[in-house]
This record gives structure tokens, C-alpha cells and sequence, in this order.
């Protein structure tokens, strides 16, 4: 009798352990859906976002020139929309990490609402200087890295962040026709007004679909060497602290100098192509759109797949060495067509080097700093538009186009060799 009694003990706790196996399992898949719904609607947010705020982009320089702004004046106009984000990535990372990404996203969206609000009612050069300020926390491009970190794996995070040039790409692509078409058609203030309303939508679609907690709870932790999350976001010590932990500075000194040559290039694409080129506005146009297409192609597509084969100090130092080759390559160019060609490995090394420096840099430092980190290196684009007008204005009436290929040359070769002799530490992760 007590040997039957044990059996059937053990054969309930046999059933009871598979039922609630069946049920980890279930939540499991729960889990991992609701995780793959939050990354899908981080890039919807990004796309939206990036879509506005190139449609802005091209229809700001006849606003500006509406309301009196000249060239120089339209100038310092861009230099304050880079100063301000400049200095807003780190703090709205910081923001992002005491708050949480869901806080982090509809501060994004509610600035890009307040950025284009103000912009249709700019009837003076003042209002339309006024109208930068919330460009400070539009940051919806780092606050969809910020979610896709916290709800990924080391190994799946450099696949998952790449997908956001796809964003990218079609923000590029849809928003400066979306720009052009209803600037035509309907008058230059239609696009501001779309954007406002679009961005509300967006704001809505962060309330309502991000998940108030995206962080697992295991991740929510504060090591010993970690910011202080109870200090004061605009804390500027506590966000520079985070390049002390190994191989922060060193990485983050390659992923600023790799692609500032081609930085300071594209940010005098405009004059260069009426002047070197010789194109027309609408080719201009053109060529911006062949540009996006490469980069959801590429970012979208092939870096996802390499990450899962080759290691990212392997995939850190290839895209460096194709640097270097674009460089050669525009030292040489003559003609738009040799730009077309030399746009291909172009667009996979500054489009890896993005992706794979923000993958090493997230995973250096805790997790409770992800988001500042991210908003740092969300700096880098802003500060090179900053310094951007004037060195490359000097550098292309001094010595013409083909001084920046020279110059990336230089600085590639450089860091080149510089990652073939280091040993930064890299946490190394495998699909």
C-alpha cells in the first residue's frame, strides 16, 4: 500500500512539474511575442520619425528664405539644430535610463510635435531660431536603439540594430519626396502641418504600444561601477564616467574619426554636386534617393547576416579597411557615375561601423547605462554637422574634392593598423 502511495505521489508531482513546464513554456512565447511586437513598433516609431524629420529638411531652406534668412544666416540656422542635439543625445539617454524607454520614446515624439508646432507659426527669423529648441530631445532613432538593447540579447543585438537603417533608408526615401510633393502642390506649410500631426500619432502610438517596462527585471541592476541612477539627469561627470570602463574611449575614438572625412563630404554633398557635378536640384534628388536605397539594402540585409558569422572585432576592423578603399576611390572620382560606384562600399562601412560600435559600446558598460551610452554616441552625427560647414567649406575651396578622399585615406590607414595592433576588450558574444 505505501509503495502504491508513493507511486502515485510521484506521479503527481511528475504531472504537476509538467504543467507548470507547459506554463514557463507558454509564457515563454508570450514573452518573446510581446518583445518581438515592442521591437516592431520601435521601428514604426523611428520610421515615422526619420520621415518627418527629412520632409522638414527640404522644405526648411525656402521657409528660411520666406522670412529673409540668407545663406550665411540659414547657416547658423543648421549649427544651432546640431549644437542642440549635440548636447541633448547624452542627456536624453540619461533620461531614458532613470525614466525607462517608454518615458524616453514620448518625450521624442512630444518634442517633434512641439519642434513643428513652432514652426507653423514661425512669421519671423526669431520664431524660426525659437523653433529649434525641442530638436534637443528628438531622439527617437537612439530611443528605438534603447528598447531593441534592453529587449534583445548580446548575440541578437547587433542583427536587431542594424534593421534600423531600413528605418533609415525609408525616411530618406518617403520623406524628402513626401517634402517635395506637398511643398509643390499645396504650399510650403502643408509638410510642417503633417509633420505636427504625425508626430501627435507618433506620441500616441509610444503610449499606448511601448511596454511600460521593457527592461527584463534581472537587468535591472546597478553594479558597483555604474552611474548613479538617482543623479541629477543634466549630471555632465556621471555621463563622461562611462568612457573609463575598457575599450569605451578607444571604440568611441574610432567611431568618430572613421567616418568624419565622409562626414564633413556628405555635409558639402549640396554644393559639390552643383558645382563638381554639375547636377540639377531634382538629380540631386535622385542620388539622395539611390543613397537611402543602399542603405536599407545593405544595413537592413547584409550586416545582419555577418554579424551572425564573423566576430565584431573582425567586422570593427574590416569596415575601417573599406574606409580606407572609399577614400582611394574618391581621391579619384571625376564624374557622378564613379560616385554611384564608389556609394556601394561606401554605405556598407558607414553603415557597419554604426551598427557594430553601437552593439561593443552597449554591451561595455551596465545595463543600467545603455541609453547613455547610446545617447553619446548618438552625438557624434550632430557634432560632425556642427564642426562640418565650416571645415569642410575650407578644406573644399582650398584644395577641392578630392582632399576629403585623401583625408580618409589618412585616418583609416591610421586606425587600421591602430585595431591590428590593440587589444581593446571586447565582449565577444555567438548566435
Amino acid at each position: 500500500v505505501s509503495t502504491m502511495n508513493a507511486k502515485a505521489s510521484s506521479g503527481g508531482e511528475e504531472e504537476a512539474s509538467g504543467t507548470r513546464s507547459e506554463t514557463l513554456g507558454e509564457s515563454g512565447r508570450s514573452g518573446e511575442v510581446k518583445r518581438g511586437q515592442a521591437i516592431l513598433v520601435a521601428y514604426l516609431i523611428a520610421t515615422l520619425e526619420l520621415t518627418f524629420l527629412f520632409m522638414q529638411m527640404g522644405v526648411m531652406p525656402y521657409l528660411a528664405k520666406s522670412l529673409g534668412l540668407d545663406s550665411v544666416g540659414f547657416g547658423y540656422l543648421q549649427t544651432t539644430f546640431g549644437v542642440l542635439q549635440l548636447v541633448g543625445g547624452p542627456i536624453f539617454g540619461r533620461f531614458a535610463d532613470q525614466f525607462g524607454t517608454r518615458a524616453a520614446l514620448i518625450l521624442s515624439c512630444a518634442s517633434g510635435s512641439a519642434f513643428f508646432l513652432l514652426m507653423s507659426i514661425s512669421t519671423s527669423i526669431p520664431l524660426l531660431f525659437l523653433s529649434r529648441l525641442p530638436a534637443a530631445f528628438m531622439h527617437g532613432l537612439p530611443g528605438a536603439q534603447k528598447l531593441i538593447t534592453d529587449l534583445t540579447t548580446p548575440s541578437q543585438r547587433a542583427d536587431a540594430l542594424g534593421k534600423l537603417g531600413l528605418c533609415f533608408g525609408i525616411g530618406i526615401i518617403i520623406g524628402s519626396a513626401l517634402g517635395g510633393v506637398l511643398s509643390t502642390k499645396f504650399g510650403i506649410s502643408v509638410p510642417i502641418y503633417v509633420g505636427l500631426v504625425g508626430n501627435l500619432i507618433n506620441t500616441i502610438i509610444a503610449m499606448v504600444w511601448i511596454p511600460l517596462q521593457a527592461k527584463p527585471k534581472s537587468d535591472h541592476r546597478v553594479t558597483e561601477h555604474s552611474t548613479s541612477p538617482s543623479g541629477s539627469v543634466f549630471s555632465i561627470r556621471e555621463i563622461l564616467c562611462l568612457m573609463k570602463f575598457p575599450g569605451v574611449m578607444e571604440v568611441f575614438i574610432v567611431k568618430v574619426f572613421a567616418g568624419l572625412p565622409i562626414g564633413l563630404f556628405l555635409i558639402m554633398f549640396s554644393i559639390i554636386s552643383m558645382d563638381f557635378f554639375g547636377l540639377e536640384a531634382v538629380e540631386s534628388g535622385y542620388l539622395m534617393s539611390y543613397f537611402g536605397v543602399l542603405q536599407m539594402v545593405v544595413q537592413g540585409l547584409v550586416v545582419g547576416k555577418l554579424t551572425k558569422h564573423c566576430s565584431e572585432r573582425t567586422l570593427l576592423r574590416l569596415s575601417v579597411f573599406v574606409f580606407a578603399g572609399v577614400g582611394l576611390g574618391m581621391a579619384l572620382m571625376r564624374t557622378v557615375w564613379h560616385y554611384c560606384i564608389i556609394a556601394v562600399p561606401l554605405v556598407f562601412a558607414f553603415t557597419m561601423l554604426g551598427t557594430i560600435t553601437d552593439s561593443i559600446l552597449t554591451k561595455a558598460v551596465p545595463s543600467s547605462d545603455t541609453g547613455t551610452m547610446l545617447g553619446i554616441c548618438a552625438s557624434v552625427q550632430p557634432l560632425t554637422r556642427t564642426v562640418g560647414p565650416t571645415i569642410g567649406g575650407i578644406l573644399y575651396r582650398q584644395f577641392g574634392v578630392s582632399c576629403f578622399g585623401y583625408l580618409q585615406i589618412i585616418v583609416n590607414i591610421g586606425l587600421f593598423v591602430y585595431l591590428l595592433k590593440s587589444k581593446i576588450p571586447l565582449r565577444e558574444t555567438k548566435s
